[in-house]
C-alpha cells in the first residue's frame, strides 16, 4: 500500500486511456453490416447518434466484450502510456479505477482482457480496481470521462481531471483534452502536495516502450525478434 506521503493518481480506461469509441464503432458495425465511417465518433454518453435505444448499448456492449474482445483490442490513446511512464518514474502512484463488471457472466473475460491490455500496451499500474458507481478510493487527483463519475468525485470533494469528450463539454473545470495536457496538470498537483515534484528519476529510461528495448539489447536481437 502507498503511504500518505505519495501522490496518488486514480486513472479510469475507457474513453481516457483507451479509445473505447472508436473499437466500439468498429465492432457495432460489423454486426450490423454497416460502414463505420456512418457512425460518428462525436456521439454523447447514449449513442444516440447511432439510433440506439435505450436497451441496445447494453446488448450490443456484451456482444463486443465476449465475442469481439473489445477490451483486448481497442486502440491506445495517443501520448498515454508514455505520460503514465513519466509520471510514474517521478514517484506517482498509478492507481487504474475501471468500470467493467456491469456484464453479468462475463467477468473473468472483462478482468483477463483488461490486465492482458494493460500488459501489451505496456501501462504502468501499482492497483487496478473495478468499480461500478466509483466511490471514494482515496485518491489525490483522478481522470475520468464519464460526466456522473466527474461529478460525483468532485462532490466529494476530489480534484478530477476531465479527459475531454463530447459528452462531458458541459462540465466545467479541471479539463484535459490530451494526455500532455493530464501530466502538467498531475505535476502540478503533485508538486503543491509534496512540495516538490522531480520530471523522471535520475537512471531511468524514459519511454513506455523501455523494457522491450532493453530486452533487445541484452539479448542482442532487435526488439520482437526471436
Amino acid at each position: 500500500m502507498p503511504d500518505r506521503d505519495q501522490f496518488i493518481f486514480g486513472v479510469d480506461l475507457d474513453g481516457v486511456v483507451g479509445d473505447h469509441t472508436r473499437r466500439f464503432r468498429e465492432i457495432y458495425a460489423d454486426i450490423e453490416g454497416i460502414d463505420p465511417e456512418s457512425l460518428p465518433l462525436e456521439r454523447d454518453w447514449q449513442f444516440s447518434q447511432w439510433g440506439f435505444g435505450p436497451d441496445d448499448y447494453t446488448t450490443f456492449h456484451t456482444i463486443a466484450v465476449n465475442d469481439y474482445d473489445l477490451f483486448r483490442t481497442m486502440p491506445l490513446v495517443e501520448g498515454a502510456a508514455d505520460a503514465l511512464w513519466r509520471l510514474s518514474d517521478a514517484g506517482i502512484w498509478i492507481r487504474i479505477v475501471t468500470h467493467r463488471l456491469y456484464v453479468n457472466w462475463g467477468h473473468e473475460k472483462a478482468v483477463g482482457d483488461t490486465a492482458a491490455w494493460l500488459d501489451s500496451n505496456r501501462i504502468p499500474y501499482r492497483d487496478l480496481c473495478f468499480l461500478g458507481a466509483k466511490p471514494e478510493i482515496q485518491a489525490d487527483a483522478y481522470v475520468d470521462d464519464a460526466p456522473h463519475n466527474i461529478t460525483a468525485l468532485r462532490a466529494a470533494g476530489n480534484d478530477v481531471i476531465a479527459f475531454d469528450q463530447p459528452y462531458n463539454r458541459d462540465i466545467d473545470g479541471l479539463r484535459a483534452t490530451n494526455w500532455t495536457e493530464v501530466e502538467t496538470i498531475v505535476t502540478e498537483l503533485a508538486a503543491a502536495k509534496l512540495g516538490a515534484m522531480p520530471q523522471q528519476l535520475p537512471g531511468f529510461d524514459a519511454g513506455a516502450d523501455r523494457l522491450h528495448r532493453r530486452q533487445g539489447e541484452a539479448t542482442g536481437r532487435p526488439p520482437g525478434a526471436t
